[in-house]
């Protein structure tokens, strides 16, 4: 068995068996097809929770009156997202990254653009799709390294961070356990609250779960909250008034039924309301995030698959990064806040994928879990709610890279962290971090230690908030 593996590694890749295999390079990769299936499937097991929790977060900003299945059309838009952003990747790029509406994206969505800035949900789409008609010029045309370089690695770690401290913050909230004080602002739950307590269960449950590296940790997490809620007879339901909570009634049929088409969302993006002055920090922020996001996924990705040059470039960049873009505008026009690559891809990388066809059979299963969508009802939000905390707190993992000595570089990157679940704005948080650190280098005499486009985006963001508030 030693000889053989040696002897295949010293040959090198084995030639092509067939058109199949030579497009999407399997043996090329010294893979086969049914490796990358069980990858697939592990990919989607470990991403498979933002089927319950992107309708979550959304819901509370798309509101239409005297349609009551939002929701369930959300839970029908989230996996029709995940299933053509996964397969124009799988297809198109030919790599084994997956993509879904994004955590943190729809959340600055909902709670910043929707419901903070007062953007009419349809309006916010349009911003969407045209954030993703940007990404893919630029990633076309070759500014996606000049941006890059433009932005210091510690504002680029710190804008993850940030994101997953909103997460964080956000997920205790909806959980209940920081709720609204008029003399602190904020302050601790009443943990005599159900929703409280099945929240921090849910929380130890995917912790423990993670640390035992059980593949899909979160989605059983918050499968195995949804049950004991359902057993118990927990009152973590909204019953037929506003603040009324229940126990579980029923799933009033089948727990499988027929999708069906998202007609209130579909296609109901507003392009021209998007394109008003007021949005241009909306549509900019949209990009912004997705982008960097984006950038750090997918290189992070193509090392751990071993994909990268010894440059540190992926090869088709143009093109994996356009299929992120396209799966935004794809998102949006469906009805959902930006969809990217999601970094659970990992796990499918881990088992062994190397090709498209990996991100194929996880859309693919986004697909048939349409079929199952009456479960989706028996998920309550105290149950998604640890799940937010818990991806909040992985993606604070960038702080460790941060030089906290030096003040030009610690000062931006915390007002950019703190600020965002602090003003529950992504958007604040960003622009305070690339603010303050134009302003530190430019008044400490270290102008030509910035890039000039990060002056530039500097001043318009100071004039953003003169003149538009």
């Amino acid at each position: 068995m030693t000889t053989q593996s040696s002897t295949t590694e010293q040959s090198g890749p084995a030639p092509a068996k067939n058109a199949f295999d030579k497009y999407f390079e399997i043996s090329k990769h010294q893979t086969t097809i049914p490796r990358e299936i069980r990858a697939g499937l592990t990919t989607f097991l470990a991403m498979s929770y933002v089927i319950f929790v992107n309708p979550d977060v959304l819901s509370a900003a798309i509101v239409i009156p005297g349609v009551d299945n939002v929701f369930s059309q959300l839970v029908m838009v989230t996996c029709l997202a995940a299933f053509l952003g996964s397969l124009v990747m799988g297809v198109i790029a030919r790599f084994p990254f997956a993509q879904a509406p994004g955590m943190g994206l729809n959340a600055f969505f909902a709670y910043t653009v929707v419901i903070g800035m007062g953007v009419p949900w349809e309006t916010a789409l349009g911003a969407v799709f045209l954030s993703g008609v940007l990404f893919i010029v630029l990633s076309v045309i070759g500014v996606r390294k000049a941006i890059v370089q433009a932005l210091p690695l510690s504002l680029k770690f710190a804008i993850t961070s940030g994101i997953g401290a909103f997460l964080a913050f956000l997920g205790m909230k909806n959980a209940g356990i920081v709720i609204l004080d008029k003399a602190t602002l904020v302050a601790m739950g009443d943990f005599a609250d159900a929703h409280v307590w099945l929240s921090i269960i849910g929380l130890l449950v995917i912790a423990v779960l993670m640390k035992l590296r059980v593949t899909g940790a979160i989605l059983w997490g918050i499968l195995f909250t949804s049950l004991f809620a359902i057993i118990t007879r927990i009152p973590v339901y909204p019953g037929a008034e506003e603040g009324e909570f229940t126990p579980f009634s029923g799933f009033g049929g089948s727990i499988v039924a027929m999708p069906f088409w998202p007609s209130d969302l579909a296609f109901k993006m507003d392009l021209a309301g998007a394109f008003g002055l007021g949005l241009v920090s909306v549509v900019f922020t949209f990009f912004f995030v997705d982008f960097f996001d984006a950038t750090g996924t997918l290189t992070g990705l193509s090392q751990r698959a071993g994909f990268l040059d010894e440059h540190g470039e992926m090869p088709r960049a143009k093109t994996v990064f356009s299929m992120d873009g396209l799966a935004a505008m794809i998102g949006a026009a469906l009805g959902t806040s930006t969809t990217t690559a999601y970094v659970e891809s990992a796990a499918g990388v881990e088992e062994g994928g190397r090709t498209g066809l990996t991100a194929i059979t996880t859309g693919v299963l986004f697909l048939l879990a349409m079929f199952f969508w009456p479960l989706i009802g028996a998920v309550p939000s105290a149950a998604t709610a640890p799940a937010l905390i818990i991806i909040g707190a992985l993606m604070m993992s960038g702080v460790m890279h941060i030089d906290w000595s030096d003040i030009g570089d610690s000062l931006p990157a915390f007002l950019t962290i703190v600020g965002m679940p602090f003003t529950f704005s992504i958007a604040n948080g960003v622009s305070y971090g690339i603010i303050a650190y134009a302003l530190m280098k430019l008044f400490s005499g270290r102008v030509k230690e910035a890039h000039w486009m990060l002056y530039l985006l500097a001043g318009l963001l100071i004039l953003r908030y003169i003149y538009l508030g």
